[in-house]
């Protein structure tokens, strides 16, 4: 049925929750699957000149942050018998860069972790999941955190 799923992750116990999710699928249905961790690359866009200094720092905190994430990500797929691949993708929106790997790697399934937030969390902080929901034109599976 998928033969193709797509696993963003960050270093959440919600992003793990979609990895291990995502793996009862894949050896379910015979899936690929490709994790991938999206890095906004210009944070500080629009707050002044002030913060600019902190644009290296905060690139090379991030992408250690995907190694890490993508590889115990692999692990665990890994371990279960999944063919898996990996991928630090740079894109303005988390989700823009989600949708677009999606539809670039030919993934059929999302599977995503959402961590639950509610009221003026979820106003300031966004939703990820609910923005890859609502412009999705593939079936994604949100694992709850």
């Amino acid at each position: 049925m998928f033969k193709h799923i797509l696993v963003p992750v960050d270093s959440s116990e919600t992003a793990q929750k979609a990895v291990e999710t995502a793996a009862g699928l894949a050896r379910a249905f015979g899936s690929a699957v490709s994790v991938i961790y999206v890095i906004d690359p210009y944070p500080f866009t629009g707050l002044g000149s002030d913060f600019a200094y902190g644009q290296a720092e905060y690139l090379s905190a991030a992408s250690a942050e995907a190694q890490e994430a993508t590889e115990a990500a692999r692990a665990v797929l890994s371990k279960a018998g999944v063919t898996v691949s990996t991928q630090v993708v740079e894109a303005h929106t988390i989700w823009r860069g989600i949708l677009e790997t999606a539809k670039t790697l030919g993934a059929d399934l999302i599977v995503m972790g959402s961590h639950g937030r509610r009221g003026v969390e979820k106003v300031v902080l966004g939703s990820v999941a609910q923005r890859v929901l609502s412009h999705a034109q593939l079936p994604v599976f949100v694992v709850r955190g």
